[in-house]
């Protein structure tokens, strides 16, 4: 009588642990639909591989990228997620779905650029771009002072107030992307998704969960 007790105790918790994650998947399904405009001032919590690292985002810094950033920490886009271009003094750049399929609707769900109003120095943690007008889910976290890329249109929208020692931590031997390096292909990342990057880059650091501080 007791074991069958336990285990009618542990059916809901079984059932939220199949439910939630394909609920997520769902919502994340329609970019067009995940626009909850952030507020003023957040902090995303990013726990890795390394340790644990926190954002906090200023919306007057870059409103559109601070709302695009909110919507995608809080529906768990980041979640498995890896540091695929780690490059030492420069930068460490994150945000490709581990699911092509997800990746193919997020890729195209671009958002207009915000005027650059604060610097690119350490710390800082901006949204990657393809020129104007390209901005969809890859940010990137400084090491340095970056300044040079202010003029490129690289708004930054929040700064890492605690954990930096886990950004310069994270694993960066494997350099600068294909093809210019020998690190991970983008264009693969898109079509394979983790599946390559367990295969070939395996020591890869990840984001094992991504959250909105309350």
């Amino acid at each position: 009588m007791s074991s069958r007790r336990s285990i009618l105790m542990l059916a809901p918790a079984l059932l939220l642990t199949f439910v939630a994650p394909a609920l997520a998947q769902s919502v994340l399904s329609n970019p067009a639909g995940l626009t909850e405009q952030a507020p003023a001032t957040y902090k995303a919590r990013f726990d890795t591989t390394k340790g644990t690292f926190v954002i906090e985002v200023h919306r007057a810094w870059a409103p559109r990228g601070a709302d695009r950033f909110y919507n995608l920490v809080k529906n768990g886009f980041y979640n498995d997620v890896r540091f695929f271009r780690v490059l030492d003094g420069f930068m460490a750049q994150f945000g490709i779905n581990g699911d092509p399929a997800l990746m193919a609707k997020w890729r195209v769900a671009r958002i207009p650029d915000d005027p650059v109003q604060q610097s690119n120095r350490r710390g800082m943690v901006s949204f990657a771009t393809a020129g104007p007008g390209t901005r969809t889910t890859q940010v990137f976290i400084n090491f340095g002072n970056n300044s040079s890329l202010d003029g490129m249109g690289f708004a930054p929208f929040g700064r890492v107030v605690s954990g930096m020692n886990v950004i310069d931590s994270l694993y960066a031997d494997y350099g600068e992307g294909a093809p210019q390096g020998r690190g991970p292909d983008q264009r693969r990342m898109q079509t394979e998704g983790n599946a390559y990057l367990k295969q070939d880059f395996g020591r890869l650091d990840y984001i094992k969960k991504a959250t909105i501080e309350r």
